[in-house]
């Protein structure tokens, strides 16, 4: 079988190796795995890679395509000009597939939403890694890809993977997971609440992740008489004003290797993320899968992952709100006993393994 990957993550090539981020490689190695010969179609990055980006384990054919920004106007220009081009080439390589696989929401993949039209006999999977909430704020090209997507006239063949289930999902809507670790990774972690108390942010330094706020909850812990420390893994553009304007609590590792980042949710009381918008979060599910308590903001799946608070603890952005509530759980070990537990057993169910299982099947 030849598979087609249409993305918008960008890709680095060395010698004959293939390399992209991190946990999206994870994935699609599973994808790839049950494929004879694999097509990728996404932009070539222009930076170094990193500890973040991972490679391939199957050779695979990379068909560059320009990268595509709207922000300014002589950007929105040159990449009306590409899109044609782009366009092309995706048609191309979708005449050689035996299964497409869309990546989305993504400026890539909603030209693919468009291609795949032309091909309404050939096999098709698009993974809608966003929020698929119909009610919640977003981009009008992100809606435009899921109004395709779940229009069965134009989207033929297709079984469209989302997280959670939402009003209104048609037949070819699909509610899916992801996974980050296998089922050896599986242990059962005790922890006791004892000064001091760690909290984790794993996640890009941008401002829809509002690391800023997870800054300012674990300093305001420490201002009403418990000590606490916040440990920061990842990078971005917010880096250097966010360690100029952080106290002595605050830690930042930036990008690090997967086992480093395992080892601190191992040790770690809370991981936070405190963002704007999320399809599945990754971050939050490896954290429950070694007993960290989530506190996040309800938005997309979210809620469901977290049992409505049975598994932690929903971030109002009001904090004097969200600290109160924090300082319930760490004063009572038997209830941060019980959300630990139950994040672990949550999480621990949605292993690699599973998730090649439901692969497979798709393909």
């Amino acid at each position: 079988m030849k598979l087609v990957i249409i993305t918008h993550t960008p890709h680095w090539e060395q010698q004959k190796d293939q390399y992209a981020y991190g946990p999206y490689v994870r994935e699609m190695n599973l994808w790839t795995k049950y494929s004879d010969e694999v097509i990728v179609v996404a932009p070539l990055a222009k930076r170094e890679k990193s500890e973040i980006h991972w490679k391939y384990t199957k050779e695979i054919t990379l068909k560059e395509v320009y990268g595509l920004s709207f922000v300014s106007f002589r950007e929105s220009l040159s990449s009306l000009f590409k899109l044609p081009w782009i366009c092309y080439i995706i048609f191309r390589a979708m005449q050689e597939a035996d299964h497409i696989h869309l990546r989305c929401p993504g400026n890539i993949g909603l030209l693919g939403c468009l291609v795949q039209i032309l091909f309404p006999r050939k096999k098709k999977t698009a993974k809608y890694a966003g929020n698929w909430d119909p009610s919640s704020k977003q981009p009008l090209s992100y809606k435009f890809q899921k109004w395709i997507l779940s229009n069965t006239l134009l989207t033929k063949n297709m079984q469209v993977l989302v997280y959670g289930e939402w009003p209104g999902m048609t037949k070819n809507i699909k509610p899916f997971f992801t996974a980050s670790y296998p089922e050896a990774y599986r242990e059962s972690i005790t922890k006791s609440i004892a000064t001091p108390i760690n909290f984790v942010f794993v996640g890009s330094l941008v401002q829809g992740k509002r690391p800023e706020y997870a800054i300012d909850l674990v300093k305001s812990i420490n201002t009403k008489g418990y000590r606490a420390t916040l440990e920061i893994y990842g990078d971005g553009i917010l880096r250097k004003e966010l360690e100029t304007t952080s106290g002595e609590f605050v830690t930042f590792y930036g990008n690090q290797p997967a086992d480093k980042v395992v080892a601190a949710y191992k040790k770690t009381h809370f991981i936070v993320l405190p963002s704007k918008s999320e399809g599945w979060p990754k971050v939050v599910a490896e954290g429950m899968f070694y007993g960290a308590v989530p506190l996040v903001t309800a938005i997309s799946c979210v809620p469901w992952m977290l049992g409505n608070e049975s598994r932690g603890l929903f971030l109002k952005l009001d904090l004097e709100e969200d600290v109160s509530k924090i300082i319930e759980i760490v004063k009572e070990q038997k209830h941060y006993n019980a959300l630990s537990s139950e994040s672990q057993n949550w999480s621990q169910n949605y292993t690699l393994e599973n998730f090649e299982t439901e692969i497979q099947a798709l393909l």
